[in-house]
């Protein structure tokens, strides 16, 4: 079924004729760049009038999913999402890069977490139980991990797809786990391609989504670090580009594939380009941002779990925030203060299991952001400022990069895969749950966290953020610190 459905979105339907009544685009520029629009309409055949309206007033359907009554178009007039948005059969439209391709080039995207050093394996002098770069894994320990593997380990029947910059396939902590089936790249266009060489990581600056996958499932096999579920299937779903970005056309396939192809847990470690805060004021943001949600709730309705980083900007989510960095791919970037018609995506999106990151000493890293009501969890992401007692002295996550090695990175993004992770353990421990029982049960076993005290973490005797909550440190930490044990027993 999940194959005629994607095979469904591929249907190009015929030409119509211009309805009556139709005004006609504005005229572009010649020799003008299309640029990237998404066009809402109703789910089903009725997609086909949106995209009868989308070419009606001079743009062309590059691809459609009537699973959630999307088209991605494409146009040279910058004003074509104005012009569609009157048509039959269209409930809203937007610019989904910012008209970006109209633009000067932007330089390639470097917000997404970095490699900050390698490991060596080094001799094979571990422990028969343990692997041999897992003394330097603190995480596993802070949230019982190492202690859950006594008695699970996660099934192959569970998967977690990885949405991000794809994973390495050669790398022997993930080969064992890595489902070659259910991997693709989303990252042109949207349109799944399945061949290797589109959803692998094209070189070792691209070692994001490897570093994940490897905190998730790196296999226990005598071979340098360990996941969170070692036994756990891993899928490889691209959706960001070459240059470093994750537009909404990317993230909708990526879900949909998700759902059709029975992929359990999906890890989405990063946020929805070009903007930071998705705003319901902004026609173009409503439309990219309402065409991610269906793609969430139709995972959802897969009985998919999503879970997201809840970013690195040390934002309080719950709170206006001052967002001078968008649009981040190219053009003027605007002065705005984002209110609560704002959101980040996918985090803030209903259903998805957002996490906040903590250092070795379960205090919130300095980078994390935060928010009442915005993070439903936290883990142990990384904070070079604290630091733990292992033979590196290194408080970042180690875990597998492309090459075959391994490496240090820190950031949210290091701290969802914790949490999918033991999404993974709940699923193959209670494999009759659905998606919602199961976040239930990552919030309800979570250990609370108390707020931190005098929270200054660059020493200046200032507090640098304010955690609401008291006690509970819901603030920082929503439900609490993620607990591997419990999801096991």
């Amino acid at each position: 079924m999940a194959g005629s459905a994607l095979a469904l979105s591929l249907l190009v339907p015929a030409v119509a004729a211009v309805p009556t009544g139709v005004a006609p685009a504005a005229t572009a520029a010649p020799g003008a760049t299309p640029a990237h629009f998404v066009v809402l309409g109703p789910t089903g055949d009725g997609l086909r009038l949106t995209e009868d309206s989308v070419r009606a007033v001079g743009g062309s359907v590059v691809h459609s999913w009537p699973q959630i009554g999307v088209v991605l178009a494409t146009s040279t007039d910058p004003g074509f999402a104005a012009v569609v948005r009157a048509q039959p059969a269209v409930d809203q439209a937007g610019a989904s890069r910012n008209l970006a391709e109209q633009l000067p080039p932007a330089a390639p995207s470097t917000r997404l977490e970095v490699l900050e050093g390698t490991a060596a394996p080094g001799p094979a002098t571990a422990a028969a139980d343990r692997e041999p770069l897992e003394a330097d894994q603190w995480d596993l320990p802070l949230i019982g991990a190492d202690r859950a593997h006594e008695i699970s380990t996660g099934s192959p029947d569970v998967t977690v797809g990885v949405l991000d910059y794809g994973i390495d396939p050669e790398h022997p902590d993930l080969k064992p786990n890595l489902d070659l089936s259910k991997s693709v790249s989303c990252a042109r266009d949207g349109i799944p391609d399945t061949a290797v060489e589109a959803w692998a990581p094209a070189d070792d600056t691209q070692a994001h989504g490897t570093h994940v996958a490897g905190t998730i499932a790196a296999a226990r096999n005598g071979v340098g670090v360990a996941g969170v579920a070692p036994d756990t299937s891993l899928a490889s779903v691209r959706v960001i580009d070459d240059d470093g970005f994750i537009y909404p056309e990317y993230a909708v396939c990526g879900f949909l594939w998700a759902a059709e192809h029975d992929i359990d847990v999906t890890n989405n470690s990063y946020f929805v380009d070009p903007w930071y805060l998705w705003c319901e004021s902004d026609p173009d943001q409503r439309a990219g941002a309402e065409a991610v949600r269906r793609a969430v709730a139709y995972a959802a309705g897969h009985d998919v779990v999503t879970v997201a980083a809840a970013g690195n900007s040390g934002w309080d989510l719950s709170q206006p925030i001052h967002d001078t960095d968008s649009p981040n791919n190219g053009g003027p970037q605007q002065d705005r203060w984002a209110g609560h018609d704002c959101a980040a995506l996918p985090g803030e999106l209903p259903g998805v299991v957002a996490v906040s990151s903590v250092g070795s000493d379960a205090v919130k890293s300095y980078f994390s952001n935060y928010g009442l009501g915005s993070v439903a969890v936290t883990a142990p992401g990384g904070d070079a400022r604290q630091i733990p007692q292992t033979p590196s002295a290194n408080g970042r996550i180690l875990s597998s990069v492309p090459g075959g090695g391994w490496g240090w990175m820190q950031g949210t993004s290091m701290a969802s895969p914790h949490a999918a992770g033991v999404v993974a353990l709940l699923r193959a421990t209670h494999p009759e749950w659905s998606a919602p029982q199961v976040t239930g049960a990552l919030s309800g076993q979570a250990d609370a966290l108390p707020c931190p005290e005098g929270y200054d973490p660059d020493g200046d005797g200032q507090p640098d953020a304010v955690c609401a909550g008291g006690a509970t440190g819901a603030g920082f930490y929503g439900a609490g610190l993620i607990d591997a044990l419990d999801a096991v027993r």
